[in-house]
């Protein structure tokens, strides 16, 4: 993950160095649809009743995104995605699994002095609802949902007729308390960095 974070800052960095005289160039159209790639890599600290933690496990799954421009420097974005993930508990059991959904919405300040490329930085706010819970080693378990911020920095290159390619990069902080019918509870602090690349 952390060479994913060096990557899309050094990117950002290295933009004033192509800067061109452009500053007035923008979307076209009010309207933004993005399809990505997204891997989540769940940034997790925990503390289990019983002793121990938890790990939680990546997953890389689809994203849908759409963004509204109010300018063509200021807009908001939601996104649509849902992961699996897998938990461990410090001692190697299965600790069960769990299905996340955290539609997040992010207001968002995009750069458009340069032509060849239109860096962004977004915060906002998720709200992560659990389903599908599948029980381990500690019983059947039980989630909390989450409401959560989110920050958000990325760039979309255009590639003609109206269509961009995009990296993307969040953090999104979700926490919650899964409770487990064998008597045990876990209060986790998921906190995932979301990578994302696609096409708008």
């Amino acid at each position: 993950m952390k060479s994913r974070i060096a990557f899309l800052l050094l990117t950002t960095a290295c933009l004033p160095a192509f800067a061109a005289t452009d500053t007035t160039h923008g979307y076209d159209g009010n309207w933004m649809v993005r399809a990505r790639a997204i891997d989540v890599a769940p940034d997790e600290s925990s503390t289990v009743s019983v002793g121990g933690t938890v790990r939680v496990d990546n997953n890389v799954v689809p994203e849908i995104d759409l963004t509204y421009f109010f300018t063509p420097n200021i807009a908001v974005e939601a996104i649509a995605a849902t992961s699996k993930h897998n938990l461990m508990t410090s001692g190697g059991a299965d600790a069960g699994s769990a299905w996340l959904l955290p539609p997040t919405v992010t207001l968002q300040y995009h750069f458009t002095n340069w032509s060849w490329a239109k860096p962004y930085v977004g915060a906002g706010v998720n709200y992560t609802y659990f389903y599908n819970e599948k029980g381990g080693a500690l019983g059947s378990a039980n989630y909390k949902n989450s409401w959560g911020g989110a920050l958000q920095a990325g760039v979309d290159v255009p590639v003609g007729d109206g269509w961009y390619v995009n990296a993307d990069l969040k953090k999104i902080y979700i926490d919650t308390t899964a409770t487990f019918s064998g008597g045990a509870s876990a209060h986790v602090d998921l906190d995932p960095w979301v990578f994302g690349l696609g096409v708008g």
